[in-house]
């Protein structure tokens, strides 16, 4: 009679789902979303435009040249103020930057944390 000999078996089952990370450079991402305004996320009006070449104070713009560092800023912005309530239309724009769901919610639990430690420290 045959047997499975189990008693050297201690080892775990290989996780076949690829563990989320973002990057050191997309973290300072996310922290600097932090700073950001939702108006951030808008292109400047025309009045606004008049205003800065009459009166000359041109401000930097918070937009990256990195379509993929974009995305992950503008949803960092909108997660910053608005929590988990982000539009459909700009977590379909962060996933088609390249993104996937567990980076969504790896980046939503950071910044969670990061607002209630916010709080905490307010109510204080």
């Amino acid at each position: 009679m045959a047997y499975l000999d189990l008693t050297g078996f201690d080892r775990q089952p290989a996780s076949t789902q690829a563990v989320a990370e973002l990057t050191a450079l997309e973290w300072q991402v996310v922290a600097i979303a932090q700073r950001d305004r939702l108006s951030s996320l808008e292109a400047p009006s025309r009045w606004a435009r008049f205003l800065a070449i009459f009166f000359g104070g041109d401000r930097a713009s918070s937009r990256l040249a990195d379509s993929k560092l974009e995305a992950l800023r503008r949803i960092a912005v909108l997660a910053w103020h608005k929590g988990y309530a982000l539009p459909k239309q700009e977590i379909a724009a962060f996933h088609a930057s390249g993104y996937s769901l567990e980076h969504l919610e790896l980046l939503l639990a950071r910044v969670s944390e990061g607002r209630s430690a916010l709080n905490e420290g307010r109510a204080r």
